[in-house]
């Protein structure tokens, strides 16, 4: 293990924004940010993602569960609106879409892939 504290964090200027590709397909209006990469899974397990106003995240499944946690804007799911500082936890098997009338950022933790409906 690395005892050194900075080898764990991520600095807000330390990463840039990156549009969010799955699996070939680029979701217009939506950008992700990795915090945790997961060596063993090869993903990232904890994330920001940034929605563009009008920007739309397709139906899909958390086969483990999710965690929002809303940094600023609002962001609407399953037709319930979150705002700053929101906290929603999402069951295994949980299925939702994801949208943003005014844009947002949310900070993410998702221990599994999750699968599109």
């Amino acid at each position: 293990m690395n005892t050194d504290i900075n080898h764990y964090m991520v600095r807000k200027n330390q990463k840039e924004w990156q549009p969010l590709v799955e699996k070939g397909v680029r979701y217009e209006g939506i950008w992700v940010r990795s915090l945790l990469f997961n060596e063993k899974q090869g993903r990232s397990t904890s994330i920001q993602l940034k929605f563009d106003p009008g920007a739309r995240y397709p139906y899909h499944n958390h086969p483990a569960g999710e965690e929002i946690f809303v940094l600023q804007g609002e962001v609407i799911i399953e037709n319930q609106t979150l705002s700053e500082g929101d906290y929603l936890y999402t069951p295994a098997g949980f299925k939702h879409s994801v949208s943003s009338k005014t844009g947002c950022v949310l900070f993410f933790v998702i221990p599994e892939e999750i699968e599109l409906l």
